[in-house]
């Protein structure tokens, strides 16, 4: 199953790589490579992960570290809809409105 990433969490990951970054360039290199791999073996068996439909519909998480990494499976690819620190309130990256959700 192919792997690509929405907007938003291509900005996830520069984010991460940039924070990380400004204590340990070399770490946020190999960090944002580690969740990009961790992303190709969720492609692997997706269904095996957690189903979020608070969330939205269709939605699933892993966690990865301190992050959560959130993706819909799709028919022939596995989207990358947003990669978010397991701090961050979580429920309030995600639109609220049911239409929106869908």
């Amino acid at each position: 199953m192919r792997v690509s990433f929405s907007p938003l969490a291509e900005s996830d990951l520069e984010g991460i790589g940039d924070y990380i970054a400004a204590d340990n360039p070399r770490r946020a290199a190999s960090f944002v490579e580690d969740l990009q791999r961790q992303c190709r073996k969720i492609a692997r068996s997706p269904q095996m992960y957690r189903a979020r439909p608070e969330l939205a519909d269709g939605m699933h998480s892993c966690a990865y570290g301190n992050y959560v990494i959130f993706f819909r499976i799709l028919e022939s690819a596995l989207l990358v809809v947003r990669i978010l620190h397991g701090a961050m309130d979580i429920s309030a990256q995600f639109p609220k409105d049911e239409e929106q959700r869908k």
